[in-house]
This record gives structure tokens, sequence and C-alpha cells, in this order.
């Protein structure tokens, strides 16, 4: 990956790896609700800059190290920043597995959540390794 680091705060990072066509937000921990939220909105805004540049541009969680997430969150996640992501032509989450039983419990309950949307159709992926992922935005996007 050739990456260059976009935004950087102490809970998480936004880089974009134009090799491949992705925009990665990287968790480094837990987040609570104001930079779990200001986090995502920066990575939409930045997401909505250089996605011009790209035929398809994809967006990848890395959340490897990923914490709990609230269930205020979860519902925010859902019904205002999914739907405004999808707006802006994101049509695809793929997520690095959470190596925490908390993060791996947030990223399935955003999975299923998703899922059950009706105004929205975001693909949720996840994958068990940096590689894997890789591969997975260079041949679903």
């Amino acid at each position: 990956m050739s990456e260059i680091l976009l935004h950087s705060e102490s809970y998480g990072e936004i880089a974009l790896d134009p090799t491949i066509a992705c925009l990665i937000v990287r968790w480094h921990g837990f987040a609570n609700s104001r930079n779990y939220r200001f986090l995502l909105n920066k990575a939409l805004e930045l997401y909505q800059l250089h996605s011009p540049r790209f035929t398809h541009l994809g967006w990848l969680n890395d959340t490897r190290h990923f914490g709990a997430m609230l269930s205020v969150d979860q519902q925010w996640a859902n019904t205002d920043w999914n739907p405004r992501a999808y707006a802006a032509g994101v049509r695809q989450m793929n997520f690095l597995s959470p190596t925490n039983v908390f993060g791996q419990i947030a990223v399935q309950q955003y999975t299923l959540n998703t899922a059950k949307r009706q105004e929205y159709r975001l693909e949720v992926r996840e994958h068990q390794s940096l590689e894997e992922a890789c591969h997975s935005l260079r041949t679903h996007l």
C-alpha cells in the first residue's frame, strides 16, 4: 500500500491509497461519541473531496484496534451517517476484522443494522487481513 495521510487524531487517522483507489479510516482504539462522529464525518468530507479523481473510490475501515461502540453511535451511523455516505457515492463498506471482542461486536451490529435498511444499500464486507481487503477492493469496485 502506498498511503497518503490526510488527517490524524490520537484515536484514529484517515489515509488515501491511490494505488488501490481507497480511503482508509484506521482506528487506534476506543473513540467516544464526539470523536467517533468527528472522524467519520471528516472521512466522508475527504471522500467527497477525493472521489472525483477516481472511477470508483473504495472505503476501508481498519478496525483491528477498534473498541466498543455505544448504541447511540450505532443508531447515528445507521440513520444519519450511512444515508449521507450512500448519497456521496459510497456503495461498499470494507472492514479489517477487529482483534478484540468489543470491536467484533460493534462491527457485527453495524453489519446487521445496515442490512435492515431499505433507503440505502451498502454492501458490508469483512476481511481477515490487509492483503485480503486490498485484493477485494481491487476486484469488486
